[in-house]
């Protein structure tokens, strides 16, 4: 509205961009003005049904500004497009249409022609939207799939990136759990950070129906947060608003902007799901501000999950009943338990499982610790606890596309298959970039569907070059249909200049079968070497030596796998690098004691 003023006040004239956001907001107000004027800008020309590469209202003037460019009837039937001389003022009757618009700036004396000008437009604007907005409405698509984009940092501190990335994951978590909505995870969306696409191409690429924008702002302990929502097919704004909170307050925020932007795309919700969605608590800043600092290591400063755990430990003595900061502290060690993570599992995996279960004694509806504890679960080969928690996170975050992936990794332990294909495929439909084609080659290799894993994963390069996952899989599936000479540099890559071990036990595999055994042993020397210093999985010398031929060294260190529970044993069932072991009572023996031998 206060803008339309401006523009026809001044109309026939060039009104700058500065001339818009001194009207609009003043001087000296810090506010994302670029993006405000255009959003403002678009609001209008949707009002007017003006069309901005044809304009019949407002016209752009690149680089510049705007400019009114339709005739104005004022009151005594005078019309123009060029500025007139302001006749005398006078006090006009609307005087509260005029301060809703902007109660602490804008003066109730106005031109008796622009007041008037106004008038008309808005009455025209009122009937068409009468006449045409209940079939418009009719007529626009149901939002079935939703994206949060990244919010953005407006607090002029680089050091509040932290912030602004907690209130993106946590609206996606929330709006996660709706099951009548498709929401797009965290994985994806920020790897759309600073992305210069338009609206409608980020839609495209992430297919779905509307994205959440918004900003945030961090003055001392308060935090202002801008969201709207955007249509995908016509880059409509369809709701904007902004809430202004302390800090302590920031989850009962969060859970508000969830609740809201659920109630705008009109999603179903159930009781439990509404309930979820209203469930929040106060916190205190320092104890959000340590969790919001581990959780931001973790992400972003690759390696550093032990200063990630630092923070979160901090979090939990400033308060003990801050569930998020155990959750926290779960997938730290979690991560920990992994090929890269440089501890045996065995040692950690009791850790990540503590304190995912302190954390569902304190929240038993957090999606994230059910499907940490099925993860850890499953390392220690408890199949049916593993099982009942990846169901229950299914329950509780239907959308969560890693979820999907870790039940099809369930699935495959037990030679399920084609179930475990399905369901790594239908987290590829919720979100293609969270299931890459590492996820599906791995499957498909074990499958021995060798052709199609390796398309996959050659597929996945193709995008990312540098993917590890990617490159060791493929490195597997060239391996096992026969073409170890093209492993080899594969494999080379990926071990990088670190030796990563469990990828030099491929390596070593790869080695051997391409008739170079002398490198084969240089690489299990090496891995020797390695156990010395730091952390070598068991199963990397499991691989070497299968590919050497030598089951007896392939048999011992399969037993000293199943002891500190490497990962390779949980898939002792299909994995195709395993079948010269099969045949040998060990190795059933073996099967029966990580319960695989039958299947559930």
């Amino acid at each position: 509205m206060e803008l339309l003023i401006l523009l026809i006040e001044r109309r026939g004239e060039l009104v700058t961009r500065d001339d818009i956001a001194e009207r609009l907001w003043g001087k000296d107000i810090f506010v994302d003005v670029d993006h405000g004027i255009n959003t403002a800008v678009r609001k209008l020309r949707q009002a007017l049904r003006d069309d901005p590469d044809k304009p019949r209202f407002v016209e752009t003037v690149v680089g510049k500004g705007y400019r009114f460019a339709a005739t104005v009837i004022s009151k005594n039937g005078s019309s123009g497009s060029q500025a007139e001389a302001p006749p005398p003022t006078v006090q006009v009757a609307p005087e509260p249409i005029v301060q809703a618009a902007k109660p602490k700036q804008v003066s109730t004396r106005v031109w008796v022609p622009v007041s008037a000008a106004i008038v008309v437009v808005l009455l025209a604007i009122g009937a068409v939207l009468h006449w045409t907005g209940s079939d418009e409405t009719a007529a626009r698509p149901a939002i079935k799939s939703l994206a949060v984009l990244p919010f953005k940092n407006l607090s002029g501190d680089p050091n509040q990136e932290h912030l602004a990335d907690a209130m993106t994951e946590e609206l996606i978590g929330r709006l996660s759990g709706i099951h009548d909505l498709r929401v797009t995870s965290r994985t994806s969306v920020m790897g759309l950070k600073d992305t210069k696409l338009s609206v409608p191409e980020i839609a495209n690429k992430l297919r779905v129906d509307a994205v959440v924008e918004g900003s945030v702002i961090r003055d001392g302990t308060r935090i202002r947060v801008h969201a709207q929502l955007i249509r995908s097919s016509t880059d409509e704004h369809f709701w904007s608003e902004e809430y202004d909170r302390d800090l302590s307050d920031v989850l009962a925020l969060q859970s508000e902007v969830a609740q809201a932007v659920a109630e705008k795309v009109r999603a179903t919700l159930t009781g439990q799901e509404r309930s979820r969605l209203t469930v929040a608590r106060r916190v205190s800043p320092e104890v959000y501000e340590s969790y919001l600092k581990g959780r931001f290591v973790q992400y972003k400063a690759k390696g550093d999950t032990e200063r990630s755990i630092a923070y979160r430990e901090e979090a939990i003595r400033k308060d003990p009943t801050f569930a998020p900061a155990y959750v926290g502290l779960a997938y730290a060690w979690e991560e920990l338990s992994s090929p890269a993570g440089g501890y045996g599992p065995s040692d950690v995996r009791p850790k990540a499982i503590s304190y995912a279960r302190e954390a569902l004694a304190l929240d038993p509806a957090l999606p994230d610790a059910h499907v940490l504890l099925a993860f850890a679960y499953q390392g220690q080969f408890d199949w049916n606890d593993a099982e009942r928690e990846f169901k229950r996170a299914l329950e509780l975050s239907p959308n969560d596309a890693w979820t999907y992936v870790g039940y099809a990794r369930w699935l495959l332990c037990q030679g399920r298959l084609e179930e475990a294909q399905e369901w790594a495929l239908r987290g590829r439909e919720l979100d293609p970039l969270t299931v890459g084609g590492h996820e599906i080659g791995w499957i498909l290799f074990q499958s021995r569907r060798y052709d199609e894993a390796i398309r996959e994963l050659r597929s996945d390069l193709a995008a990312f070059p540098d993917h590890l996952g990617s490159m060791w899989f493929l490195g597997y599936a060239l391996i096992a249909k026969g073409r170890a000479d093209e492993a080899i540099p594969v494999l080379e890559k990926a071990a990088g200049p670190d030796r990563n071990g469990a990828i030099l036990g491929v390596l070593a595999h790869a080695y051997a079968d391409a008739g170079r055994r002398p490198e084969a042993l240089r690489v299990v020397d090496e891995l020797r070497r390695q156990q010395q210093n730091r952390y070598v999985p068991a199963a990397a010398f499991v691989n070497a030596y299968v590919g050497l031929l030598d089951n007896e060294q392939a048999f011992a260190w399969l037993e000293r796998a199943y002891q500190e529970q490497s990962g390779i044993v949980q898939y002792l069932k299909v994995h195709p690098f395993l079948d010269p072991l099969r045949s040998d009572p060990r190795f059933q023996d073996l099967l029966r004691r990580v319960g695989l031998d039958q299947t559930r």
